[in-house]
């Protein structure tokens, strides 16, 4: 059973910063390409830095120049550093990953909370 269970979401004041984690659990061959997704109220989740398993990063223009995506494949894990947050920001994130267990598809972590207040 493969699991995504994220961590670091919290609240900060805009300006401030934040790094969210997500270890991967469970028996698995690999892991391919990482994201992060966010989802505000009302909205659709949408794609916040996506990075692949040969370090290849890109970013939400939104978000662009201020948050930085990196992964640890020792401990099967992706992080996000969000500096400079804005109200705008607030959101439920998701981790997501392409991982190679029985077969190959995509899971999800089950989102972290963060809010920004202005």
């Amino acid at each position: 059973q493969v699991q995504l269970v994220e961590s670091g979401g919290g609240l900060v004041q805009a300006g401030g910063s934040l790094r969210l984690s997500c270890a991967a659990s469970g028996r698995f061959k690999s892991i391919h390409d990482m994201a992060w997704y966010r989802q505000a109220p009302g909205a659709q989740r949408a794609m916040v830095a996506h990075i692949t398993s040969g370090g290849s990063a890109n970013y939400a223009d939104s978000v662009k120049g201020r948050f930085t995506i990196a992964r640890d494949d020792v401990k099967n894990t992706v992080y996000l550093q969000m500096n400079s947050l804005k109200p705008e920001d607030t959101a439920v994130y998701y981790c997501k990953a392409r991982i190679d267990s029985v077969m190959l598809m995509d899971y999800w972590g089950q989102g972290t909370q963060v809010s920004v207040s202005s």
